[in-house]
């Protein structure tokens, strides 16, 4: 992919004018041109069923609290939704997250929707907050509407609309580490029918980490045309530039002792890094659109197309711990950390169309709210990567973990280990209703069909490996409303995800095959303020990649894993001004059979936990309004704790639990303006977020601060 000069010039130049706080798309009588407000926009596989009716459990984060709490990144967002746990984000170049447990396909970001859009697909980087609207946490199976992913949960990211009344925002942000942040948001109508907004962020910040530093700059332009009173036109771009250092974290010391291995966490501080700062950072780049034509057939029924084009990539070196012990020194001295050094150019690229008929049909007092459509898409992934590894005797490129050294000469990567194209096809058609058979008991039944294929081009040992199948995923749901706030729900689901890779028959594999139950309630307080939900819910998948017993080094699927739990959610406007987010999550994740690791061949016994999977993990959020004579204030803080959980699949090696505070606060100085400030980590909790072996461990960061001016016009 090439740079993309001019529109980070155009970026760097409508910072300075970009802004407008989040604004509903309602339907209102058209008056002067700027009161107009154009009739409410729709979205594919999403309908306007009431919460409360839907027979699963949804949690909406909103772009408000968000920014009460200065949230800037996908990953810290998804922080605060129930059952949602951070994985390995390779070297912090993707966002990775399981939902209930499931995690997905490690060797890929998780893929998360914008807009119903699969935004996480390619190698974008971490996702910036600055765009969003809403963030809906969407649980249980989502195959029969979205197609292919995690039995888990769908993760959809809301964007912001142009809207038909002027105005916008400017933040300024600094704090800890030189961290500097420009964010803004503006709206413009252009005429009665047509309306643009710019949202837009550049940061620039240093890190706990040692040596570290990240720099960034987004661009959302978005374009909406109202061409009649039945038919709206929408089209937004993506724009991303970020440069992200790849580095692996901190290590726990393993030793070899007669009764297996220890490990030692915390013994170097979370600052130390431990890569070679000459790697340079590793470049992202993305470019993408969005395009949607909605048409209202009649008050009751609408049609739905749209179109998506996205390009991504990222290049750079990295110098990674080495984790077979059989080649790593440290295990034997305690300070010699043996490394790797790898170049990685992977681009990718993904187009999709898709189109949907949705309304409402009544056949005697029974109402159906009826939902058809269909949908195509292609991906392509392209990879290399080259790679140094050194043999054991040589520790030439290794690092002393208590002392390290960064002017070591770094090795050329000169051994490709990877080159290779991937083309992903699919096309899907899928059919959904909800049937109001009264005003309390209301059915659900739906079901996709998909057809997928693969074509993999391995230009190391020039073969082309093919595959394609048909899967049908069906779903239903009943809920149950006994009073007006009040809603009882039950949904059955399954699904199925790709495996990536090939086997010892040089074969792409059969895909992962989910089935899901949920049961829960919701309850909501006549007057909105008050809303609650419980899920108790049960999953279980099979074909999931472990060591092909009769060969191995290779993979096979053939190993399943399980997961059940209870979620507990409320959002509450209390009185005196205060307000309420709880969320707590019971999740029990595991294997369910006898198989081997994929990776090293070690060992895995039915019944052991999944990676980076807590069984406890919480959050609670209160904030206080009030007024300080003529100007509104808040302030508030909140509590997030996450248990113990394993850090390194098929050993003894866990991440222990942590528990962190946070204080925020807010002022109005006058009508345009608010300043702002933030503490995270309020008492300097040494914790660590993920990892991914006992010497690939994601330090959490100690306690910072975060100062914010707006002004809005």
């Amino acid at each position: 992919m090439r740079p993309f000069s001019t529109l980070r010039l155009a970026l760097i130049a409508s910072t300075a004018t970009i802004a407008l706080p989040s604004a509903a798309i309602a339907q209102a009588p058209a008056a002067e041109s700027s009161d107009i407000v154009v009739t409410g926009l729709k979205r594919q596989y999403f309908g306007d069923t009431p919460v409360k009716e839907i027979p699963q459990a949804v949690q909406f984060l909103e772009g408000k609290l968000l920014d009460d709490l200065n949230i800037t990144r996908l990953d810290t967002a998804l922080e605060l939704a129930s059952g949602v746990s951070k994985q390995n984000n390779f070297g912090g170049l993707w966002d990775s997250f399981a939902i209930r447990g499931f995690a997905g396909d490690e060797n890929f970001p998780s893929g998360f929707l914008v807009n119903g859009f699969n935004g996480g697909r390619g190698y974008g980087g971490p996702r910036d907050a600055s765009n969003v609207e809403r963030i809906e946490v969407l649980k249980g199976p989502n195959s029969a509407l979205f197609g292919r992913g995690e039995p888990g949960g769908t993760i959809n990211i809301v964007s912001k609309k142009p809207t038909f009344k002027e105005g916008g925002s400017f933040s300024v942000a600094g704090g800890k580490w030189n961290t500097y942040r420009v964010e803004g948001d503006y709206n413009l109508p252009i005429t009665d029918m047509v309306a643009v907004r710019l949202t837009g962020a550049v940061e620039d910040a240093e890190s706990f980490r040692d040596t570290v530093k990240t720099r960034k700059y987004v661009l959302n332009p978005s374009f909406l045309a109202k061409l009649s009173d039945k038919t709206i036109f929408t089209y937004e771009l993506e724009y991303v530039n970020q440069e992200v250092p790849f580095e692996r974290g901190v290590v726990a010391i393993p030793t070899v002792t007669a009764n297996g291995i220890t490990y030692d966490l915390g013994a170097i501080p979370n600052t130390r890094f431990l890569g070679n700062p000459n790697d340079g950072p590793t470049k992202v780049e993305v470019l993408g659109h969005q395009a949607q034509l909605q048409h209202d057939l009649s008050d009751d029924w609408v049609v739905m197309l749209g179109a998506g084009y996205k390009d991504t990539s990222f290049k750079g070196f990295s110098s990674d711990p080495e984790l077979v012990l059989g080649r790593q020194r440290i295990d034997n001295d305690g300070r010699t950390l043996t490394r790797q050094r790898r170049y990685r150019d992977y681009s990718t690229t993904h187009m999709v169309f898709r189109g949907e008929i949705s309304g409402k049909a009544q056949t005697g007092s029974i109402v159906h709210n009826i939902r058809v459509g269909a949908d195509w898409d292609k991906f392509e992934i392209d990879t290399f990567q080259t790679r140094y590894r050194p043999v054991a005797a040589d520790q030439s490129y290794s690092i002393d973990i208590f002392n390290p050294d960064y002017t070591i000469p770094a090795p050329v990567p000169n051994v490709v280990i990877q080159n290779g194209n991937e083309v992903q096809k699919a096309w899907g058609v899928y059919a959904q209703d909800q049937i109001e058979i009264t005003e309390q008991f209301k059915v659900r039944f739906g079901g996709r069909y998909d057809h997928f294929s693969q074509n993999i081009d391995l230009r190391l040992n020039n073969t082309n490996p093919k595959k394609s199948y048909s899967k049908f995923s069906p779903m239903a749901g009943l809920v149950f409303e006994p009073t007006s706030s009040v809603s009882l729900y039950a949904s059955y689901g399954k699904g199925f995800r790709p495996n990536s890779g090939v086997g010892f028959d040089g074969q792409p594999f059969e895909p992962e095959i989910s089935t899901s139950y949920e049961v829960g309630a919701k309850f909501i307080t006549p007057d909105g303020r008050l809303t609650s939900t419980i899920s108790l819910y049960k999953m279980k998948k099979s074909n999931v990649l472990s060591t092909d017993p009769a060969n191995p080094g290779f993979s096979k699927p053939v190993g399943s894993a399980d997961s059940k739990g209870v979620e507990f959610d409320v959002n509450a406007k209390l009185p005196a001004g205060f307000e309420l987010f709880l969320t707590y999550a019971y999740t029990d994740a595991g294997w369910a059979t006898n198989v081997f690791d994929p990776n090293f061949g070690l060992p895995i016994l039915k019944g052991d936990p999944l990676i980076n999977i807590p069984k406890h993990q919480g959050n609670i959020l209160l904030f206080k309004n009030f007024s300080i004579g003529d100007h509104q204030a808040m302030l508030g803080g909140g509590v997030n704790h996450v248990g113990k959980r394993l850090g390194e699949t098929a050993t003894t090696f866990f991440l222990p639990s942590y528990t962190i505070a946070k204080l925020m606060g807010s002022v109005t100085i006058n009508d345009q303006f608010k300043l702002s400030a933030n503490v995270d980590n309020l008492f300097d909790k040494k914790y660590y977020a993920s990892s991914y072996a006992a010497l690939w461990i994601q330090p959490g960061m100690p306690r910072s601060f975060t100062i914010r001016g707006t002004f809005n016009f």
